[in-house]
Formats: structure tokens, C-alpha cells, sequence
């Protein structure tokens, strides 16, 4: 029986690590590219970023291949920052966009980067491990109309419920 549980636990932790049948994850992908400040532009709304504004998350690189991660928001109602800080390692290779994170222990989700502007890591594309997680994020609080009808096109067509978008405000 023990056996049994400890199979059920990896089984349902390892399920956390997978992502969207829509969703593939983009090759060529360059950590040290990605490393640095993210303004969150637009996302599907969840109780840890509920009311946030002025969301950013800040991705640096470790000496052991990790990745610290530092989400931080602005709650209006509290007038208050708050921030979380977790870690990410990559899933598989360094150059596929599939990183897996956790604030919470030993429990890790999936981070995928499924659009990337690879010439200049301008804006990028994330999904979580269902369509219920999904972020556009940019290098600056604001972007072209152009760049959010593009990501809002992706999305749609992969089945993420886009009429559920939250667009941040920010100041």
C-alpha cells in the first residue's frame, strides 16, 4: 500500500510538468536571453495574482543551473506590495522553452514559453499545465495593440479561454 501512494504522489507531482496538448513549447530558447525583469501584460485571473497590479516577475540565473524567480504585484485595496519568490529549473534541454517552478516546496508546475520574439526577447507566451494558466509578457509595461491581437489570436486557437483575460494596469 505504501508502494501504491508513493507511485500516486510522483504520478500526480509529474502531472503538474506537463502542459496543454495545443501548447508546444519553443525551441531555440536562450536562458540567459529570457534572464532579467518581465512585465505581466495580460493573464487569467487566479486566487495568488487576484486584484494584482502592476505585476512583474524577474527571472536570474544561478550558479547551479537554476533560476530564481521574484513575482511581485500591487494590491490596491491593501496598498500594499506583494511578492513571492520561488525557483525554476529547466524540464529537458537548456534551448526548449519548458521550465518547471515552484513556490510552494517540493511541489513544482509547468512553465511553458509557447511564442517568443527570438530576435530581441520582447514579449513571450506562457501556459501553465492546462489552459487554465496564461500570461503575456513583455520587457516594458506596455506593448502595441498588434503584439496583444497576435497573443490573444495564439491563444484562442489553443484553446485558452481568452474572453477570461485580465489586462494589467500599470503606473
Amino acid at each position: 500500500m505504501k508502494w501504491i501512494l508513493v507511485l500516486c504522489s510522483l504520478l500526480w507531482l509529474t502531472g503538474c510538468l506537463g502542459m496543454p496538448e495545443t501548447v508546444k513549447p519553443v525551441d531555440k530558447f536562450e536562458l540567459e536571453r529570457y534572464t532579467g525583469k518581465w512585465y505581466e501584460i495580460a493573464r487569467l485571473n487566479h486566487s495568488f495574482e487576484e486584484g494584482l497590479e502592476q505585476v512583474t516577475a524577474e527571472y536570474i540565473a544561478t550558479e547551479n543551473e537554476g533560476i530564481v524567480v521574484i513575482n511581485r504585484g500591487f494590491d490596491p485595496i491593501e496598498s500594499e506590495w506583494q511578492q513571492a519568490e520561488g525557483k525554476a529549473f529547466m524540464v529537458s534541454h537548456s534551448d526548449i522553452g519548458h521550465l518547471q517552478v515552484s513556490f510552494f516546496g517540493p511541489f513544482y508546475s509547468s512553465y511553458v514559453i509557447f511564442g517568443l520574439d527570438k530576435e530581441n526577447y520582447q514579449y513571450a507566451y506562457v501556459s501553465g499545465p492546462t489552459e487554465d494558466y496564461l500570461w503575456l509578457l513583455a520587457r516594458t509595461p506596455k506593448v502595441e495593440t498588434k503584439i496583444i491581437e497576435r497573443f490573444v489570436k495564439s491563444a484562442q486557437s489553443r484553446g485558452f479561454d481568452t474572453q477570461q483575460l485580465i489586462y494589467v494596469a500599470h503606473d
